[in-house]
């Protein structure tokens, strides 16, 4: 099974809504199903869930050795047939020895793993040990992004290089497909047009029970 990481270099370039899309499509195409795990903390609300109450990834790095690498099933949502989510927890996503540890639990799963990372970087560029770990140790490591100068500069700056794109595509924008690829440098492996049926999938919570086909048609390549 593989590992793909979802982030972006700028706020509001649609990553959630790439990462629950494509482990969705994953749960459904795999015998065993697919891992969801949420480290932007917004996987519940495009999903339709209640906010979580419980522990999750950030409490397992706190805790350190005491709790091993198998606890992480434990603390997974079975949230459909093909499709368990991992929650963000209530604390800051901190400890860089855990997260090698979190990659390599990851790694052996059955099932295909999808990390939401959300923006990789924070307002000031200060970039998470954590999420550059998990970012550049998946098998895919997906910048989700809008076709702007400023966020594929931030992009470029970025100590992580993503193995492909997806990018959220919008009409008026000077830069196009080819130009983002010859860009960052690495191909973009699908476009996903702005498109009002996702927004209101997202709004009511259904988007990982009745995707919209347009949407599910353009992220193929990438799941």
């Amino acid at each position: 099974m593989t590992t793909v990481s979802c982030w972006s270099a700028k706020g509001g370039s649609g990553t959630t809504v790439v990462a629950v899309a494509i482990a969705t499509l994953r749960g459904r195409e795999s015998e065993h199903g697919a891992l969801l795990v949420d480290l932007a903390g917004d996987c519940p609300s495009a999903m339709g869930l209640p906010e979580p109450n419980g522990p999750g990834i950030s409490e397992w790095l706190a805790a350190g050795d005491q709790v091993p690498a198998d606890a992480l099933g434990r603390i997974e949502q079975q949230v459909s047939e093909q499709v368990a989510l991992l929650t963000s927890g209530r604390g800051a996503i901190e400890g860089i020895d855990r997260a090698r540890e979190l990659l390599d639990a990851l790694g052996s799963e059955p099932r295909d793993v999808v990390i939401d990372l959300g923006r990789l970087a924070s307002a000031t560029g200060v970039v998470s040990e954590v999420a550059a770990v998990l970012a550049a140790g998946c098998d895919q490591s997906l910048l989700v992004t809008r076709p702007c100068f400023l966020s594929l500069r931030r992009a470029l700056a970025s100590p992580v290089r993503p193995t492909g794109i997806v990018l959220v595509t919008e009409e008026g924008r000077a830069l196009g497909r080819r130009e983002v690829e010859d860009i960052v440098g690495v191909p973009v492996v699908a476009e996903v047009p702005i498109d009002a049926s996702v927004a209101r999938a997202v709004d009511a919570g259904t988007l990982a029970m009745r995707m919209p086909r347009g949407f599910e048609r353009w992220l193929r390549h990438a799941a």
